[in-house]
Order: structure tokens, then sequence, then C-alpha cells
């Protein structure tokens, strides 16, 4: 309940203007809100945010009481493990009072010493050379993001990129490390990351287009001047180009990939200037990665693929190897599986390493080349046992092709994040290293479980749960619900140092794996996409009201969150069942997705037709979208209370969806609930940077979250 009721929002001034496709008009009356260069604009925005303010203010003890929770239980100057990388470890630091990491190298002392140094949140390792310290590139600006960092294989020269903006447009500069002096080549506008020659002498970075997408790579000759070589271009809009190399470091990768569709051309690293050749021609439909390995003695590539082998589609993927001067004659190395989704195989000199996920759940299984004669059998690959079922379990920092043991990264929602080294002869994980978290945390004071809730059409929906042991099982709790559902993406079970704020006032945490997410492989994916993205929201709905039955809760103790195309799932659900959440939380939210992916003009809009269809060419594709889009679809009903959080130099997702969402709401809802908007003015699609500043926003929603689910109560007005 909102006691700040005499106060009103701003009211955003109506503009017709009309949108006509495959003979359907719609009106928008808020399309002028998307100028963000009109100060009219900016007025309403700073008016929305004043408004969200005094709607909020008697949360601010709270966001104060939160923020102190955060910043208490974390180590503020922390140390991350160092991982080996040719003559150096390397790691990054904070220190307690500066937003940023500081990134960090130290000399080995023996070539043979594969145990890192010792982590210490107090002193500096000894010989520590600073590569780069992010505080000072911070300096003078209100946003800082560091795009890439990458350092030569001779480890004489840096590469870094960052943006102070928040548009993701990177500028790339080159330090020499021997000396520390900052080079004159200065590169505007790239993509972000880049990727060194094995001579050191030549670097490769990728431009964008006027639509935001990656589509060009250069080389750059390190001390040449700003004449850089255009090595590889890709004219078709529904395409991204990406640039990087295999572990090995034996070869240069560009990898061309739309939703459905990929590419991938490789070069010798020692032959810079040459020229890049295809492993496998595009084939509408069929994606493939490659890796490099060394297996039976002979270079191969190692090539994941859903491509179609005895007239059946794999999947769920399958695993070729081919000889690297012949990538065309394959054979098989794991074969396709219906109830496996495999994800990725990286190789090392010694050992493969398979990812991929059953039931929902993520697995690790490794094979030891040192033991195989030949080409490894599945057999030979061997599953690594984790504590909890529910985690996040995966490869961490491996950048040595040669090491002897694997990096692994685990956690779950009990357990904080671990770094572990496996030692793959015996299976021995020893433990690096354990997230700290201060104040006497201890585990056993919180209970995980796995439920499925049964959608409209019978489908069984894995939902991931996390409380507070003691939460009173007998009644019901307040609860947050979260989804995403789009892209494949798996949303796994992990440790959050703030979520703690919302277990221990008793507030139950719910993940949503539902269609349009790649948990259950890629069948669950492909029936939340497109023609079926309908799906991803009657799942949430349906997780929704398998919840209130199952008495974990009520409609008046339940919040809805997500982001991005998450938030379209807000918006989304918010139409359907209203009455089921008692808020609902959209960050950077993708709800006037129809007039979006109707320009193709505007960042990332073609390579999405993919993802949800081609309005713009479709009429049926436009009749589906158009009866879904949260914006369009707004209409005279009781809307819970809603926050809408946005960022106005967002390049993903416009400010302008969030804007003409919340002011269409405020127009047509006919409850009394609030309808906020909160823009950050100076970030992009990630929000705020800085570590505190972020810790700042977190407190803002887990304060607003509370209070909508009952779990605290707002002060009584003054």
């Amino acid at each position: 309940m909102d006691v700040t009721t005499d106060v009103t929002a701003p009211v955003a001034k109506k503009v017709p203007s009309e949108r006509t496709h495959h003979g359907d008009t719609f009106v928008d009356h808020y399309e002028w809100l998307r100028d963000k260069n009109d100060p009219e604009v900016i007025a309403y925005l700073e008016g929305q945010n004043a408004f969200t303010e005094t709607h909020t203010a008697q949360l601010d003890g709270l966001r104060k009481d939160i923020f102190g929770e955060i910043k208490s239980r974390t180590q503020e100057t922390d140390m991350s493990v160092p991982s080996r990388r040719g003559r150096y470890w390397y790691y990054a630091r904070t220190e307690e009072g500066k937003q940023y990491a500081i990134r960090c190298r130290c000399p080995i002392a023996d070539d043979d010493d594969w145990t890192p140094p010792e982590v210490t949140a107090d002193e500096p390792l000894t010989g520590e050379e600073i590569l780069l310290d992010a505080n000072v590139e911070a300096e003078g600006h209100d946003f800082f993001s560091l795009g890439g960092l990458t350092v030569s294989d001779d480890g004489n020269w840096l590469a870094y990129s960052t943006d102070v903006i928040g548009d993701e447009r990177y500028t790339l500069r080159f330090k020499d490390l021997r000396n520390g002096e900052l080079l004159d080549d200065v590169i505007a506008n790239t993509a972000g990351g880049a990727v060194w020659s094995a001579d050191a002498k030549h670097v490769f970075y990728q431009t964008v287009d006027d639509a935001w997408r990656p589509d060009t790579v250069w080389r750059h000759d390190i001390g040449a001047g700003r004449d850089d070589v255009r090595v590889f271009h890709e004219p078709d809009e529904r395409f991204w180009v990406g640039m990087g190399s295999t572990r090995s470091d034996k070869y240069l990768m560009i990898g061309v990939g739309s939703k459905i569709t990929t590419e991938v051309y490789v070069l010798a690293a020692d032959d810079p200037t040459g020229e890049f050749r295809s492993v496998a021609p595009r084939v509408d439909g069929v994606e493939y990665s490659v890796e490099h390995a060394v297996i039976g003695g002979t270079d191969q590539f190692v090539i994941v693929h859903n491509d179609v082998r005895d007239g059946v589609k794999a999947e769920n993927f399958a695993i070729d190897i081919a000889p690297v001067d012949d990538p065309t004659n394959r054979r098989e190395l794991i074969a396709h599986d219906p109830e496996r989704r495999i994800e990725d195989l990286d190789a090392f000199r010694d050992y493969l390493v398979l990812s991929y996920r059953r039931a929902a759940l993520p697995k690790l299984a490794i094979a030891d080349l040192r033991g195989v004669d030949g080409v490894p059998a599945p057999a030979d690959f061997h599953e690594v046992e984790f504590r909890e079922e529910l985690c996040s379990a995966g490869l961490a920092a491996n950048p040595e092709w040669a090491t002897p043991k694997l990096r692994i990264g685990y956690g779950s929602f009990v357990d904080p994040t671990e770094v572990l080294d496996l030692d793959v002869a015996t299976g021995d994980l020893t433990l690096l290293k354990r997230q700290p978290v201060l104040g006497g945390y201890d585990a056993t004071d919180y209970v995980q479980t796995r439920e499925w809730a049964t959608a409209v059409d019978g489908t069984r929906i894995p939902l991931s749960i996390v409380r507070r042991k003691g939460v009173d099982e007998t009644r019901p709790a307040p609860l947050l619900l979260y989804g995403y559902g789009s892209y494949e993406t798996s949303i796994d079970p992990s440790f959050s140092v703030s979520r703690l704020s919302l277990l221990d006032r008793g507030v139950v945490f719910v993940l949503a794996h539902i269609r349009g997410g790649g948990e259950m492989g890629r069948y669950w994916y492909d029936n939340g996409k497109t023609l079926t993205k309908k799906n991803t929201f009657t799942d949430f709905v349906d997780a929704a009201r398998h919840l209130v039955d199952a008495q974990w809760t009520t409609p008046q103790q339940m919040v809805a969150e997500g982001g991005s195309a998450g938030g379209l799932l807000m918006g989304a659900v918010a139409n359907l069942a209203p009455e089921l959440f008692n808020g609902v939380l959209a960050s950077v939210p993708f709800v006037d997705a129809l007039t979006s992916i109707l320009d193709p003009s505007l960042p990332l809009t073609v390579i999405e037709w993919d993802e949800w269809g081609n309005p713009l060419h479709d009429p049926d594709v436009y009749a589906y979208m158009r009866s879904y889009s949260p914006y369009e679809n707004v209409e005279a009903k009781p809307y819970p209370p809603i926050l809408a959080l946005t960022s106005l130099n967002d390049t993903r997702v416009l400010f302008t969806e969030a804007a003409k969402w919340v002011a269409r709401l405020q127009e047509l809802s006919t409850s009394d609930n609030p309808i906020l908007l909160k823009t950050e003015m100076s970030a992009g699609h990630g929000g705020v940077s800085g570590r505190y500043k972020q810790w700042e926003e977190v407190a803002f929603e887990l304060a607003w979250i509370l209070q909508q689910t009952g779990a605290v109560s707002p002060p009584p007005p003054e």
C-alpha cells in the first residue's frame, strides 16, 4: 500500500501517430517520446523520476538498511583467484571505497608451478603490476564500462576498450606493458573486444553499423597509424560478427551468426595477414562452433553442430571432429541425444570438457586424452559431481591450453560462489576460494528445492525455489517470482548476497524456467519463440497459479520480476493476469516490441526477426505479435503496482519503450495502484556503473519488492 496518494504523475501529452501494416492501423499517442534530444521528452522523464521518488520516499530508511546489509556482507577489499597465462598470474582486486576493479598480474617464479598464489584480501601479491585501474579511467565520468582487456601472447602489450556513455560504443587503446606508456593509436566506436596475432604486431577488432550490429573486422598494425585493413565484412543484416581465437592460440576465428545460422572462418595465428577460410559454408538453420584440439596425435577441429545426419536433425546438438586441413572430412565424436542439450566442448592439450544440460540442470563431463588411445568414445567422458543438484556449474577461467588442472566455478542458491581446481586423473576437487559472505552466513539456514508446475497445455515447467529455513510452511509467504524465457538463455540457481535481504525477511524466491529459455533443451526454446512466443507468458502465469494453489503465497503477497526480454514477459503478464500479482518490476523492458521489430533502422531489429518473426513482411507474424505486444494491448483494467526501470543511453532496449508503456498504463489503468517509471539519465542497458551505485539501485528495487510482497510495511504517514 502506498501512502502518498495525493501526488499525481506527470501526464504525457497525446500526439496521434498512425502506424499501418497489413491492413491494420494502430494509433500511437506517445511515439513522440522517442526523441531523447527533445527537451520536452527529458522534462517528462525527469518529472516521472520525481514522481517515483516521491511515491517511494517512505522506503528511504529501508533502502538505507538494505544498502548497509549488502555492504556489511561484502568483503570490499578482495581479490580473485589468479589464472595463469604465459609467464604471469592474472587477477583482479577491489579496494574498500572504490567503485571499480583493478586488473593486475604478477610474474610466475617457476614454469612448473601451476598452483595459484594464495588469495589475500589485504596485501598485493609479490611483484604485482597494475594493468588497468578502472577507478582512474572512470574519473570525471558518471558512467564507466570496460569493454575488453586483452594481453598479447608475449605479455608485452595490452589492448583495452572503454565506454563512458552507456551506449556500448567503445574506444580502443593500447599500452606498452614494458614501460607503461600508452600509444597514440586510439580507435573510437568499436564493438568492445580485441584479439592479438601470435607475433603481437597486429590486433583485430570490430566495428558496428548504424543499427549497432557488429559487421566488420579490422586489422590494426601496432604503431603504424590509423590506416587499418578491413579483413572481413558481413553485409547481411541478419548476421552479427564476432572475433576470437582458439584456446591453443594456434588459430584466429571470425564467427558470423544469426539466431539460427552460423559460419566460422579460421586463420593461423602466425599468419595474421593471410586470408580467413570458412570451416563449413553457412546453411540456413544450421549452427556450429569450432575449437582446435590435438586428438590421436593430429590437429583436429572439434565442431559442435545441429546439422542433419542420416535424415535426423541434431536438434540438441552433436559433436564432430575433422582434420584442420580438411574440415569436410568429418566423423562423429558425440552423437545427438534428445534428452541432453550439448552447449559446448572445450579443448585443452590433455582434456576435452563437455558442457551440457539435462532435465534443466547444468552438467560437466571430462575426457582425459592422456588415458585414451586415439579418439575418445562417449564412455570416456566422466561427469563431475557437485554438492547440490540445483546449482550453477561450469568451466571458470582456463586461459592456458596446457593446464594440468581444470578451473571450475560452482554455486547455488545456498552456496556462495566457489572456484575449484579439478585433478582430472583423481577426480579430486580443491577449493581455491569461496565467495566471502561476512556477518556469519550459514548455508544451512536456507533451503532450496525443485518443483514442477503444469502449463495449460500439460507441459511441466521446472521451478527453482529458495527460502530461509523456519519460514512457516503452513501459511502463504511473501514471494518474488522471476522469469526471462528468451534467446535460449538458461537461468540457473546461483548465489546472491543482495537476495539475503529478501530471504531474511521471509520472502520466498522462485525462478520459473519457462519456455523460450534453454533449460530443457532446444525444443524448450523453439516452443517459446516466434509463433509460439505466447507459451512464455502463459507458462509464467501458470507457474504463478501453481504457487498460489500450492499455498506458497497469495496474489496479495506475490511480485513478478523480469528484465529486457524478461521485461516483455512482465508487460504481457500484466495484461494477461494483473490479478495474480501485487507488484510487477520490469527492468529495461522490451514492451514496445512490435514497433521496434517493424523498424529495420533500429538497433538489433533485423537480427531479431529469427527470434520474434518478421512482422514487416509476414502478416501472420504481425497479427501474432500485435496480439501480445504489451504496449498495444494495455487496456482499461485494474493493473497492479508497476515499477519500470530504464536507461537513457540504452542501445539494446530504447528508453522509449518503458516511457511509452508507462504513459499508456497511467492513462488507462482503472486501479489506484501507482505506475512508476525510473530512468537512469547517464547509463545503458546494464544500468548504473560502479558497485556502490549498483548496490544503491538494488536496494531501491528490493525495498519496493518488500513493500509490495507485504514482507515489510511502510511507515505511517507523518
